[in-house]
């Protein structure tokens, strides 16, 4: 009994060490292995503050430290040969995502992934391309997609929707039947919204050559339900992300991918290491 307490205290210790102080674990630590930890950002600014919004300066030492503990970046690539076929991937495997495709990937993020060659995808809202300076946020132009798959082909752009990326009498548009001059969509009316939406959104990131297949998505707002994904399916979407937390595994439904917030100010270079274990430990219970 003893014995057991004992080894049972320094099992403790030992995970308190790793969270608490993981610059000190070793870069050969398998922290996991078979699953993917995705991430995701949206905004990367040094003047705006915002809780999706983090500095150039915490979002290179985030990936230093991730690099630093051993953590391993994938492509997109990488990631759906491992949905799909259970391809080989490194352990502590990770997939680095941006939603909306913001200005401030190309200005801000982008150099920084290029330097450490660090692979990401961009989930990018298109009906913006059209404009990108009539938005809030400045958005992405063509010539900044092209100049950065001409550059590092390991940047992805992936769907985020066309003109879906809203909200009408506070409900998702994705997958909610819109109420226009009081007359309600029906379901096969919402069906066909969705699909022209997605059809427009992929051509436009096919005409970028934006990535070798355009078939991901990230549901606006993380609204979807049963319906969305058949839709999604049928116009060739085959792999779809949330904003549920959690890792990847073969297992996971490829329309339900969980993705763990890093792009908050609050979120520290060490924190992200916390946030994978916490979610382990979620995963395991």
């Amino acid at each position: 009994m003893k014995l057991w307490m004992m080894v049972k205290s320094t099992l403790i210790v030992i995970v308190i060490f790793v969270n608490f102080f993981p610059s000190f674990v070793s870069a050969n630590n398998v922290i996991y292995s078979k699953e993917v930890a995705v991430l995701v950002y949206h905004h990367i600014d040094d003047q705006v503050e915002g809780s999706v919004t983090i500095s150039t300066k915490l979002f290179e030492r985030q990936l230093g430290a991730l690099q630093r503990q051993g953590y391993n970046f994938i492509t997109m690539d990488q990631f759906k040969s491992f949905m799909k076929d259970g391809a080989k991937i490194p352990d502590n495997a990770v997939l680095i995502t941006f939603d909306d495709g913001y200005e401030s990937f190309y200005t801000n993020a982008y150099p920084i992934l290029k330097k450490m060659r660090i692979p990401a995808v961009n989930f990018v809202i298109t009906k913006d391309l059209d404009n990108p300076t009539a938005t809030l946020l400045p958005s992405l132009s063509r010539d900044q997609i092209r100049k950065m798959r001409k550059e590092f082909s390991n940047i992805d752009f992936q769907l985020h929707s066309d003109q879906l990326h809203a909200m009408k009498d506070g409900k998702p548009m994705l997958n909610n039947r819109m109420t226009t001059n009081g007359v309600t969509e029906t379901q096969e009316d919402l069906k066909i919204r969705v699909i022209s939406d997605t059809k427009t959104c992929m051509a436009k990131l096919r005409e970028l050559d934006a990535a070798k297949s355009i078939d991901s998505y990230a549901y606006p707002f993380g609204s979807y339900d049963d319906f969305t994904i058949s839709y999604l399916n049928e116009v060739g979407v085959k792999y779809a992300f949330t904003t549920k937390a959690g890792l990847t595994s073969k297992q996971t439904d490829p329309m339900q991918i969980p993705r763990i917030n890093a792009g908050s100010p609050y979120i520290r270079p060490h924190s992200i290491n916390n946030l994978i274990n916490q979610s382990i430990r979620h995963q395991l219970k």
